[in-house]
């Protein structure tokens, strides 16, 4: 058994500019810091979507990162973009193969704010393109305050393995998206909800530990935080 679990991380793709003359991976560091604080050893996973297996093979579990682009509306069915969006191909790609190599192995898997996203549509659930123009009097989702803050409290479903692990009827959280899962399908349960009725958090009762987060758990802004990021790292050794 190892002690400290190898967790893979996907990363955010940049074109040509600040950093770099040339495209470039980017990912905060406190997703790795988070990790590694929480027990695991965390690794960068490229967007290579022939090379899932390999990588899988590398890693004992799977995070999911966010990153300021969409999920392609195709994906769930819908024909129209909507204006706000921007997609990521090769991103997208890679890291639907990896879910769903992770999925086939019963691997942990964590979903965070467009990874989560992502997993909802992987496992037949579909998306908000865009919460003001779908939700009537819809909370400020992109908070105007700084993201290591909490931007709203959210609603834990009782019974789900997110409240088990948390241990709270409710959270305080950051929010940063546009998109949110509009239903999650038939493999899904929703875990987590906003006062105004958004979905902020989703699991597969029928997996060992898949769960998708629409916050960033990795600013550990709520004591829940932790013990989730705790939670898959230990279902990860």
């Amino acid at each position: 058994m190892k002690n400290r679990p190898l967790i893979g991380l996907t990363l955010d793709a940049e074109q040509p500019g600040g950093y770099s003359k040339f495209p470039w991976y980017a990912l905060r560091c406190n997703y790795m810091d988070a990790i590694a604080d929480c027990g695991g050893v965390p690794v960068a996973l490229p967007h290579r979507a022939e090379l899932a297996t390999d990588l899988l093979d590398a890693v004992d579990a799977l995070v999911v990162t966010g990153g300021a682009f969409d999920v392609d509306p195709k994906l769930y069915g819908e024909v129209g973009r909507h204006e706000t969006g921007m997609l990521k191909e090769g991103r997208t790609a890679a890291e639907t193969a990896l879910i769903g190599g992770a999925l086939a192995r019963g691997m942990p898997i964590l979903g965070i704010c467009g990874g989560e996203q992502l997993l909802a549509v992987a496992l037949g659930g579909t998306l908000i393109q865009h919460i003001p123009d779908t939700v009537p009097d819809a909370l400020p989702h992109e908070q105007p305050n700084p993201r290591n803050e909490p931007g709203h409290e959210i609603t834990l479903t009782p019974g789900t393995r997110l409240a088990a692990i948390v241990g709270a009827a409710t959270m305080r959280v950051n929010s940063a998206h546009h998109q949110a899962v509009r239903a999650p399908g038939p493999r899904l349960v929703v875990n987590a909800v906003a006062p105004d009725g958004v979905i902020e958090g989703i699991e597969s009762p029928a997996h060992r530990f898949c769960l998708g987060v629409q916050w960033h758990p990795e600013f550990l802004i709520d004591p829940g935080d932790r013990r989730l990021l705790e939670a898959f790292v230990e279902a990860a050794r």
